[in-house]
């Protein structure tokens, strides 16, 4: 392959978007990648299309490899699929939804677990036809409320999804482990740095769940990582150590005077001034209500939460526990409606007798002793005992994670970091098999429930983490495997050098090399050398001044090296930095 910049369907960009947050946004803008259409909608041009392509390519080796077979689904899809598991509700204002002349429901896919199972249950009837595994790699489509980062977070994405489909628990478990390894060596291939996560199913449904996470700072997703053991997972799945028990007795609640408390701080130094309990935040248990929307109703539970005074409410951690389930913010209205819910005061004394659920982290175990509300206005609690003085319905995961929380595997201390995902993988047992009623005919005659994995890349997501992972102050640099050229020639201009420059191309191009040349006349060698430091090919050649002498720069871009070689060797040398033998 030869592209000329003279050519090139190319504009390179000396400013970052004005709505770029992100390096990667601003570099693949700049350096002429993508161009923005709307918000989370983007155009691929030439260059952006042949870094897609090579990493859907790798995707598609590597599940080739593992002996999945391509499929391809239409990305509009009727309702009707998506009622039968619940999730045309379930995904709520994610979904576009529209309709067609005849006022039937369709959905743009931002998944495809119905389809998957409704093909297998159509084509396949025997145990015989068992194990199974098919993927695609299509455009999906998610209404995020806020699209952000350019490709990182957008509405319309390139997506590659699998699903196995197994006969037992023991045959999802080998598919699920096929998979982990083939992600493996995706992202190997691909460069990407990563680290495998504990994760949370959500809406997928389903028991076993990892995300291959891609550490940066730009990240949405937090993280934690256990240095001692190994242990890793996204902060909304990290399970919190249960202390044990306390068997001490303790003093009788006791009702106390706290005016002018509005936070935890100020209760703290009240109660411990005027009362000398000696207390810390972490001795308070903080009450948060919030109300759970049953998805596509207006049908709502009130929930109080009860946290460690020390901690707050993570938001993204309490809605992967309550999901399918929505919770929002509990309004003055609707303490208005709840009267027996003293706003700033609330402890959790009188929650079983107003009928309320009330959940609790796992650190409020029986026998811990708290102050907290009393339920009056203008006062609190102490000596408040869990087991004694209210019985909690259960615990949830919805405290924030610190730096320095103890690993629940190993007890060391966490260190926690910010990543984006590219992968997901899940072990969704029979959810939807049940839905579609998807059997296999056994040996004996009887019905097999069949069990599915589900198993996700971020195609175009992964060309910007790449991005993100791999650019300097200069620009991008793209590791081989999916950079959109082997090689950068750069011919400055003057004399011959563009002519060298193009016969030095096509001979590298007839060595099986991707080669873009600079061949741009009139253009100077500043802007040149700007544009090759943007483009961020891993090689790059310089046909400059040296050529007098009879020589040309050779420069790596990752490891910021130059150094110059004979131009009668060139073709070899240039051939041999790419990993290509000379024949």
């Amino acid at each position: 392959m030869l592209l000329r910049m003279s050519s090139l369907f190319l504009r390179t960009l000396r400013d970052d978007p004005a709505d770029a947050e992100v390096p990667s946004h601003k570099l693949l803008v700049r350096a002429g990648y993508v161009r923005r259409v709307a918000p989370g909608i983007y155009s691929w041009l030439p260059l952006g299309k042949m870094v897609l392509e090579n990493v859907t390519r790798v995707v598609r080796e590597e599940m080739d490899r593992m002996g999945a077979q391509e499929v391809l689904f239409p990305a509009l899809l009727p309702r009707e699929y998506y009622e039968a598991t619940g999730r045309w509700t379930e995904y709520g204002d994610t979904l576009f939804r529209l309709q067609d002349r005849k006022g039937a429901d369709y959905l743009l896919g931002p998944t495809h677990e119905e389809m998957f199972t409704g093909m297998v249950k159509g084509e396949l009837s025997s145990y015989k036809d068992f194990p199974v595994t098919l993927y695609q790699i299509q455009t999906k489509y998610r209404d995020e409320a806020r699209p952000r980062a350019g490709i990182l977070r957008g509405r319309e994405f390139v997506m590659k999804d699998s699903y196995s489909f197994d006969l037992d628990d023991d045959g999802l478990k080998r598919s699920y482990e096929q998979h982990r390894e083939a992600y493996i060596r995706i992202f190997d291939r691909l460069g990407i740095d990563y680290k495998i996560c504990f994760a949370m199913s959500g809406a997928m449904g389903g028991s076993a769940s990892e995300e291959f996470l891609a550490p940066t700072p730009t990240g949405e997703d937090t993280f934690v990582a256990c240095h001692t053991c190994g242990y890793a997972a996204n902060a909304e799945a990290v399970t919190t150590p249960a202390p044990p028990a306390v068997t001490a007795e303790h003093p009788p609640l006791q009702v106390l005077d706290t005016p002018d408390t509005p936070t935890i701080e100020t209760l703290v130094a009240h109660v411990n001034e005027h009362f000398g309990l000696g207390v810390t935040a972490a001795d308070t248990l903080k009450n948060i209500v919030v109300k759970v929307r049953t998805p596509g109703s207006d049908k709502t539970e009130v929930l109080v939460i009860g946290v460690p005074g020390d901690r707050e409410v993570d938001f993204k951690r309490l809605e992967a526990a309550l999901a399918p389930g929505v919770p929002e913010i509990f309004e003055a209205a609707d303490f208005e409606r709840h009267p027996g819910l003293v706003r700033g005061y609330i402890g959790p004394q009188v929650l079983k007798d107003l009928g309320i659920t009330y959940l609790v982290d796992p650190r409020v175990v029986t026998g811990t002793s708290w102050v907290t509300g009393a339920n009056e206005p203008g006062k609190h609690a102490a000596n408040v005992v869990a087991g004694r003085d209210f019985v909690p319905d259960g615990t949830i995961e919805a405290a924030e994670v610190r730096a320095g929380d103890s690993c629940p595997r190993c007890g060391s201390a966490l260190s926690i970091d910010r990543g984006i995902e590219i992968g997901h993988i899940f072990q969704l047992g029979r959810k939807y098999a049940d839905a579609a009623e998807l059997d296999a005919l056994g040996p004996d005659g009887k019905p097999i429930r069949v069990t599915m994995g589900s198993y996700g890349i971020g195609v175009s997501r992964a060309v910007a983490v790449i991005a993100e992972q791999r650019h300097d102050e200069l620009g991008l640099v793209w590791p081989r495997e999916v950079a959109p050229a082997d090689v950068h020639i750069v011919g400055t201009g003057k004399d011959n050098q563009i002519e060298v420059a193009l016969d030095l191309a096509a001979k590298l191009e007839a060595m099986g090399l991707r080669v873009l040349v600079d061949d741009r006349p009139g253009v100077s060698p500043g802007v040149k050398f700007k544009d090759s430091e943007l483009l961020g090919m891993p090689t790059v050649v310089v046909i400059g001044r040296g050529l007098a002498q009879g020589v040309a720069e050779l420069r790596d871009r990752a490891a910021g090296t130059k150094e110059e070689i004979p131009l009668a060797e060139a073709p070899a040398l240039v051939a041999a930095a790419c990993g290509v033998t000379a024949a």
